[in-house]
């Protein structure tokens, strides 16, 4: 016969489980606390991939450096946070700060959470030689022995017949894949669709990271007609109907400009809205820097909650904020790469 439990057990265990719950509403690491009920934030197919991505990742560029330089553990503990809050993917390059900064602080993380974490690291030189080296490196301040996606970081003008030639970055990369070193290979770009357009349709790369928001936007759709002075090439229009005939997965970044984009209507707009703008594209995820606790709890609960933007809706708010940001955001864009 069981034991029936006495009052003063049940008020013991209930006050118990309150404590646990307000412990996890602040920061905390895997499972070591016992969470409110948290967001559940879509997931999409990363393309010929086949993996299984949140809609979310947390780019660890520059803004992130800015906000936590000095404050390491308080910058783990918030990467611990998202990752609790299923923003699972999570986004740094061998360049983010000094050092390796990004990359040895997603290596805190990876070492005790390697089996929940989609991992992105970008490598910016090219030839074989260093390529490799810094890969080794990457590996190493990763705590991990394998990398779920590797970029080629920000193709520039003129490289897609330079990359391609043997001890390059095309054929580096494809020996990185073969070997498992990398699950999948990618390429990213700040400003070069038409470029990266001629890439995806010459190699046989599995993904794409690309800027894409309302403001840097193409025609995409019959009858969508810009103003003529923002009728520039984007990434939409010139590079995303490429990646998809490839079915290749599709990643956007800088969906908000790197904050150029925020602010009040009708030229600029508030994150949820631009957020929104960006997972309505048939992207797999987009990238966002994050800062803070509240950023990220945010976050999750506008991707959790996330309904799909009407056309008619994307139509207006692309051509607002294209005919007032689109010139001086693609020239920002095109002279910063160490940011997300």
């Amino acid at each position: 016969m069981k034991n029936k439990m006495t009052r003063r057990e049940y008020l013991s265990l209930t006050a118990a489980a309150a404590a646990a719950a307000t412990l996890g509403s602040t920061f905390g690491c895997g499972s070591a606390h016992t969470e409110k009920k948290k967001p559940l934030i879509p997931k999409r197919i990363l393309g010929r991939t086949g993996a299984e991505v949140p809609i979310i990742g947390f780019g660890t560029g520059s803004k992130f450096e800015s906000a936590h330089k000095g404050r390491e553990d308080e910058a783990v503990q918030l990467l611990n946070r998202a990752v609790d809050l299923g923003i699972t993917w999570l986004e740094t390059a061998h360049i983010y700060g000094k050092d390796g900064w990004s990359e040895k602080l997603v290596g805190r993380v990876l070492k005790n959470r390697r089996k929940e974490v989609f991992v992105t690291t970008k490598i910016h030189d090219r030839t074989y030689d260093e390529i490799m080296r810094q890969v080794e490196i990457s590996l190493k301040r990763l705590q991990t022995d394998y990398i779920d996606l590797l970029h080629v970081h920000w193709l520039k003008a003129d490289e897609v017949d330079l990359l391609g030639q043997k001890g390059y970055s095309v054929e580096t990369f494809y020996k990185l894949r073969e070997q498992k070193v990398v699950r999948f290979i990618g390429v990213s770009s700040h400003d070069q669709p038409v470029q990266m357009k001629r890439f995806i349709e010459r190699y046989d790369f599995d993904c794409v990271q690309l800027v894409l928001n309302a403001a840097t936007q193409g025609v995409t759709q019959p009858g969508w007609r810009l103003a003529p002075e923002v009728s520039s090439p984007s990434f939409e229009d010139i590079t995303l109907p490429a990646a998809q005939k490839k079915n290749m997965g599709i990643i956007a970044m800088k969906t908000l400009g790197y904050g150029h984009l925020l602010g009040t209507p009708p030229k600029k707009a508030d994150p949820k809205t631009l957020m929104r703008y960006a997972w309505s594209l048939p992207i797999a995820s987009s990238m966002v820097g994050m800062t803070s606790l509240e950023e990220v709890e945010q976050n999750a609960r506008w991707a959790s909650t996330f309904r799909e933007m009407p056309q008619d809706e994307m139509r207006e708010l692309s051509n607002r904020l294209s005919s007032a940001n689109k010139v001086a955001l693609d020239s920002f864009l095109a002279t910063h790469s160490d940011f997300c």
